[in-house]
């Protein structure tokens, strides 16, 4: 997931200012009559000296997960402070939330492994190898096993929530990204380098469908509607991939941004989001099953790439910075000390 970005800032202390932002209103209109009504509502500085990958937010506990570098940020997510960190998880990815065994779960890149941590407490309750470079994490709450999705071993591991201890490690054909669990016996993943999607069965630990996702290249962030069985897969070549989650048929391709790296899914909208690294997120509204229309393409901030959404009050939240122009011979410049941000995006 850090191919579009891979940056560090210098050490700085943790700031944080935040307003409590309030519960939007629903869809009400016709997409076609009206925008999505999210805008850049809040920003919060975050000091430290290392980059990021995903964010993740638990609506029921009210917490919001910052991944850092070599540690984890955690802030409550109404008030903005800073409840506490994980520490020492070098690398890390992802974080995946167990709340009906009271255990969070963070994929250490850089270690080779997973941080268990107490929920309430947020001290760590033990660590567990996993494949080469763990990226995603994902909570099956069906078998009660996390999965991480191994970037360069390309496979996945499943470990158990409750012990801490691997029950398996499978291949999964190719360099994996991001993953989602459909809460009725499968798990869904992209395979960034295949263009595919795999659905495997988090039970047996065996692929069971392996799906092109042409015209769709290089898929990254994943999110899923559930209720009408309906996937979405953002793509580098700028295009959202709907997919049919029990056909594997690409159903529409709404455009997109450039650079995403993570999508979104409000059941309660039916909206559909991707964030996209240029510095905007698009909305696309499932006005069907079958239908799909690009509503919005909210400015952000460059580099935005990574999201989470909250499903209790709607809101977005997106993990940013600013970086100097690349050297000659570079890819990219060095990220500008202190500029670490995490934006919030609400509804008017």
């Amino acid at each position: 997931m850090l191919r579009h970005i891979r940056q560090f800032i210098s050490p700085c202390a943790l700031t944080v200012a935040w307003m409590a932002l309030p519960l939007r209103q629903a869809w009400a209109a016709s997409p076609n009559e009206r925008s999505s009504g999210y805008y850049v509502a809040k920003t919060i500085a975050v000091g430290g000296d290392e980059g990021w990958d995903y964010v993740a937010v638990d609506s029921d506990a009210r917490r919001v997960y910052v991944s850092h570098g070599s540690r984890v940020v955690v802030l409550d997510a109404d008030g903005g402070s800073v409840t506490g960190e994980i520490p020492d998880t070098q690398g890390v990815h992802g974080i995946a939330v167990a709340s009906d065994l009271g255990r969070g779960f963070t994929s250490n890149g850089r270690a080779n492994s997973v941080t268990i941590f107490d929920l309430k407490t947020l001290k760590t309750i033990g660590t567990v190898q996993a494949g080469t470079n763990p990226d995603a994490i994902v909570y099956d709450a069906g078998t009660k096993r996390v999965f991480t999705m191994n970037g360069r071993s390309q496979d996945a591991t499943a470990i158990d929530a409750a012990s801490g201890t691997v029950v398996g490690t499978f291949a999964l054909g190719g360099k994996p990204e991001f993953a989602v669990a459909d809460g009725k016996g499968s798990i869904f993943v992209n395979i960034e380098d295949k263009s595919e999607l795999v659905e495997f069965d988090p039970q047996k630990l065996t692929v069971l469908h392996r799906w092109p996702l042409a015209p769709c290249q290089e898929p990254s962030g994943l999110a899923m509607d559930q209720k009408s069985r309906r996937l979405f897969a953002g793509c580098d070549n700028r295009m959202m991939a709907v997919v049919n989650a029990d056909t594997g048929k690409v159903i529409a391709t709404p455009a997109i941004g450039e650079g995403v790296d993570a999508n979104g899914f409000d059941p309660d909208t039916n909206f559909a989001f991707a964030s996209n690294g240029e510095g905007t997120l698009t909305v696309v509204h499932e006005d069907s099953p079958d239908k799909f229309t690009v509503v919005d393409t909210v400015p952000t901030k460059r580099s935005a790439r990574t999201m989470a959404l909250d499903l209790k009050t709607h809101n977005i939240f997106l993990p940013a910075g600013d970086f100097d122009p690349p050297a000659q011979g570079q890819r990219r410049g060095k990220m500008k000390p202190g500029s670490f941000v995490l934006l919030i995006v609400a509804r008017k």
